[in-house]
């Protein structure tokens, strides 16, 4: 894993990555942190949440995904709901999804923020050590944010 500082999206409209991967709830709000930006800077992602199934625990570990231009946004379902205290991140569904961006996003550049370790409330060390496992030999970037 590759870490650096900087705007995700902004790095991504610049093509420095192929694919920028988010974690999600399953109830298709992108309402809080970089997947509000992500809803509006990329609408296109928002629209391919909403065509899955709102509120199904099915989505959990799978994703939706929109071409905009050069990049691929991942919706990454990581979280079932937004809501409540504590651990919010699902790490197998995490194991799930990054094992499956593996398989359909081989050889690309893949760029990510700190998945399930913000608001999810997870535990960065083992969300990383997790994305590490799943994208053993690819090219891929964890974008610390720098704010505004």
């Amino acid at each position: 894993m590759k870490i650096i500082t900087g705007d995700l999206l902004m790095l991504a409209k610049q093509g420095k990555f192929d694919v920028i991967v988010h974690g999600c709830n399953c109830h298709c709000t992108m309402g809080a942190g970089i997947a509000k930006s992500i809803k509006q800077q990329f609408p296109e992602a928002y629209a391919a949440d909403c065509q899955t199934e709102k509120g199904s625990k099915a989505k959990m570990g799978t994703y939706s995904k929109a071409k905009i231009e050069q990049v691929t946004v991942i919706n990454a379902y990581t979280q079932f709901n937004w809501r409540g205290k504590g651990c919010l991140v699902y790490y197998e569904a995490v194991r799930q999804v990054f094992r499956a961006i593996k398989k359909d996003f081989s050889g690309k550049k893949i760029g990510y923020p700190l998945i399930g370790a913000g608001l999810a409330g997870g535990d960065w060390e083992i969300i990383a050590k997790i994305i590490d496992e799943e994208l053993a030999g690819e090219n891929h970037t964890l974008v610390k944010f720098t704010g505004r």
